[in-house]
């Protein structure tokens, strides 16, 4: 992969970054590697359009590139997509295994489809996916056709006559779990087997009051928990309360890990540590300082510390255990962003203390927050390269940063 001598986005001089495409494209999210496990190809996904939400039948492309190369080949063109994650393309234990969502708009059914980008072969099961673990054997999802109820950008669009909203701790809905090898989902817990069991309980005494929804399933390195949010969204409107809830993929040992009254002083963006035990987060629990702090806590919740202030964006750690964080910014987090469109691209050094900017990125200016573009640095599986979304030429585009040099310098 051939980079570029200096950096032209404004970073530290001596961290070559390379755009490897553009044009109305993105990479999933903060907590997976849109490389491949070889690092021969990226996979990606190009939305129709930037200035509008999507409707049921609008139709976005799955794309492969190849690193050498950068030659770009349509995957497939798919109709079970959000604007923030698109189809949730991922990769599961070899290149032999690229997962996406889709809708067949004839019977406006949503499927994951396990696509093998080597013999072009494919297989599907119904039910869309949020999140696949890194062998490739699970994959989790909260309710992605009424993932919309609960948050914008993250599951699939259907017409709304078949999507349903929530009222109080349902039976029906929750987070679920899909044998990889033979395609068959189970819901782990519902809704309200999570009020039920959840140790601390989430917080909230008037259930029936809310819609709640869970939002977001997040595997662990080793696919033995799971991470999601409840979403508590009062009926009569007004700010909604979030908990922070972790599971084993069987359903069981349930913890709180953050409560709602935690979560309410501020918080956001959790992914888990590299041990599968911990996770890191942006939340408040300094008030005297400016802006969130980035904390980490044990699954249940239990030693949290703070390892760096401010935090800000979608945080995570190195995936090799360095004491390294990369993470961007919202344009609003003004204790590291000026509010001026451009957010940093920062790497940050738990042990020193010390950071360092990667690069400056430019985000597009919207008046609906729900088709924003978040930059979601993400590490590679070898942790050496960071890849993130931009805007420089105004439309959507992705970039890789190769770390070589500044790691080795970091290392402890």
């Amino acid at each position: 992969m051939i980079f570029p001598k200096t950096n032209t986005l404004g970073g530290a001089a001596d961290i070559p970054i390379r755009k490897i495409a553009s044009g109305k494209i993105i990479h999933r999210f903060h907590d997976t590697s849109p490389i491949s496990p070889s690092g021969k190809y990226i996979a990606l996904f190009r939305i129709p359009f930037e200035d509008h939400y999507p409707e049921a039948g609008d139709v976005g492309e799955v794309v492969l590139i190849d690193m050498a190369t950068g030659k770009e080949t349509v995957i497939e063109r798919s109709f079970g997509w959000e604007m923030q994650v698109g189809a949730n393309v991922q990769w599961g234990a070899t290149d032999h295994e690229l997962f996406y969502n889709q809708v067949d708009t004839s019977t406006w059914k949503a499927y994951t489809i396990l696509h093998d980008p080597i013999r072009k072969t494919s297989r599907k099961w119904e039910g869309a996916t949020f999140m696949v673990t890194p062998d490739g054997k699970q994959a989790a999802s909260h309710n992605m056709i009424n993932s919309v109820n609960a948050q914008s950008g993250y599951g699939v669009i259907l017409p709304e006559k078949f999507r349903r909203k929530n009222s109080g701790v349902v039976n029906n809905d929750g987070l679920f779990v899909t044998d990889v090898k033979t395609g068959k989902t189970k819901m782990i817990a519902s809704i309200k087997h999570i009020f039920d069991e959840a140790k601390p309980k989430v917080g909230i005494d008037d259930p029936d009051n809310y819609e709640i929804y869970t939002f977001k399933a997040m595997w662990n390195a080793q696919g033995t928990r799971l991470m999601t949010c409840l979403i508590i969204k009062p009926k009569t409107g007004g700010p909604r309360k979030v908990a922070l809830i972790t599971i084993k993929p069987d359903g069981s040992d349930i913890r709180t890990a953050v409560t709602t009254k935690q979560y309410a002083k501020g918080g956001h963006h959790m992914a888990w540590m590299p041990d599968g035990d911990h996770f890191s987060m942006n939340l408040e629990v300094d008030s005297t300082k400016n802006g969130l702090e980035l904390i980490t806590a044990k699954y249940d919740g239990s030693e949290l510390k703070t390892v760096f202030s401010p935090g800000s964006g979608h945080p995570s750690f190195h995936p090799k255990g360095l004491p390294l964080i990369i993470t961007d910014s919202y344009n609003h987090e003004k204790s590291v962003a000026k509010g001026d469109g451009i957010v940093p691209i920062r790497l940050m050094n738990t042990k020193t203390g010390k950071e360092i900017l990667l690069a400056h990125v430019k985000v597009p200016k919207v008046e609906d927050n729900s088709f924003r573009m978040d930059a979601h640095p993400t590490w590679d599986r070898t942790g050496r390269y960071v890849i993130f979304n931009g805007y420089d030429d105004d439309n959507r585009g992705v970039y890789i940063a190769d770390l070589k040099k500044t790691i080795e310098e970091l290392k402890p």
